[in-house]
């Protein structure tokens, strides 16, 4: 079928080439304009926009500073792997240039941006294992489905294309059809644009001081000399110059125009464009320091943390979990060990609250003293690996068959 026939088809099953699904080179973009006449904004203009660049801030930091732990799975129990090859590649260094925190900033970048974040696995020729992760910019990678159903991966630097099997990339796939993530930069691209018009007819507007074109009046007839001198003498009236005072002759008056009411609603507007930004990217408004208005999420800071891990955060750590399972780890790995996000530092309490949580996970013999330590970058001490119980809590054919320790400070026991 004809490609063009092909794109009117989907289009006219509502479905389009977000939905569908094609050999060949895959498509993240929208088939078709929901607003005519609106230019595509490329990820640097995208970027200079306060709302845009401190959202993917928000998005990629918080998500590339909570530490990838991997345990190994030995008869049910969990241990931490911190012997393994998988956690230094998670956890230390996914490669010999980057930091762990700079490696996943610039996968989530491209995810959130384009809808897809590719990593090159470096793996060793013996045992497959991955040694390294390299970052490939989505705009430089195109994929491919074969005619046997196959994935290739063409990634360009340059003049220089290298052709990659799946199993050798780490896709990190955002929304979708399952094969590819849609681009959410392109997608949004009727709201950047209106952003960006509202950005250009502010700085216009303000460029001036402030101050709006006015109109000078003098009481008789000048001609076109008289008039072109007058525009460069005063022309720093409507500019909103301070650099001097302007003294009128002639009985000259000088009128400022007042704003427009779509002057007046410019501020607004812009205020407005912060909210459909943060709805684009998952971000609560007032994350984006939006002080005005109201929020559905909570009233409280807590309220509001808690719903952006549910909402957008957790979904977001789970697909970059699923990845890694499938993509990094080998068939071996995927049989004994385990690679999951630590969330404790994102829902870290206070002091006084998780004190208050440890003693009673300590009390139910839910966590021992030592796990707890632990999670306070505390010392282990001798001992600490027991779970103890609190003994004043009895089954009801128990009562008065407990004997009550002494002076000497003996744990309780059960008369017999």
């Amino acid at each position: 079928m004809n490609k063009y026939l092909t794109q009117l088809y989907g289009y006219f099953r509502f479905g389009g080439s977000a939905l569908g699904a094609a050999k060949g080179t895959q498509s993240n973009l929208p088939g078709v304009s929901l607003v005519e006449d609106v230019p595509a904004t490329n990820v640097d203009a995208a970027l200079q926009i306060s709302a845009v660049y401190r959202g993917l801030e928000i998005l990629a930091s918080v998500v590339a500073t909570m530490p990838i732990m991997v345990y190994d799975n030995v008869n049910g129990k969990r241990t931490l792997a911190r012997d393994s090859a998988l956690w230094y590649l998670l956890h230390e260094s996914p490669n010999s240039r980057m930091t762990p925190v700079e490696f996943w900033t610039a996968m989530r970048l491209n995810e959130k941006l384009r809808g897809n974040a590719y990593a090159r696995i470096q793996r060793n020729p013996e045992t497959g294992i991955a040694e390294a992760l390299w970052p490939m910019p989505a705009d430089q990678v195109e994929l491919r489905i074969l005619d046997d159903g196959s994935e290739v991966y063409f990634y360009r630097i340059g003049t220089d294309v290298a052709a990659l099997a799946s199993e050798n990339v780490l896709h990190i796939k955002g929304m979708g059809n399952g094969t590819i993530g849609l681009s959410r930069l392109d997608y949004m691209r009727a709201t950047i644009g209106e952003v960006k018009n509202s950005q250009n007819a502010a700085n216009k507007l303000f460029a001036n001081g402030g101050k709006p074109t006015g109109v000078l009046m003098v009481d008789r007839v000048l001609d076109k000399t008289q008039r072109a001198a007058l525009k460069v003498n005063f022309s720093e009236m409507a500019e909103g110059s301070l650099s001097r005072l302007h003294v009128l002759e002639a009985d000259m008056k000088y009128q400022q125009i007042n704003l427009s009411p779509e002057d007046l609603e410019l501020l607004s507007t812009r205020k407005y464009s912060v909210e459909e930004l943060g709805r684009w990217l998952g971000i609560p408004g007032i994350l984006l320091n939006q002080t005005e208005g109201t929020t559905t999420l909570g009233s409280s800071s807590g309220d509001i943390i808690d719903s952006f891990y549910k909402l957008t955060v957790r979904p977001d750590v789970t697909n970059i979990e699923q990845a890694i399972r499938k993509r990094v780890m080998t068939s071996a790995q995927r049989v004994r060990q385990t690679a999951e996000y630590n969330m404790d530092a994102l829902l870290r309490a206070s002091l006084k609250d998780r004190v208050e949580i440890y003693a009673k996970q300590v009390q139910n013999a839910l966590k021992n003293r030592n796990e707890v330590r632990q999670l306070e970058n505390d010392e282990p001490y001798a001992g600490g690996e027991l779970f103890t119980v609190q003994s004043n809590l009895l089954p009801v054919d128990m009562l008065g068959k407990v004997k009550p320790s002494g002076a000497t400070n003996e744990p309780a026991t059960i008369a017999q």
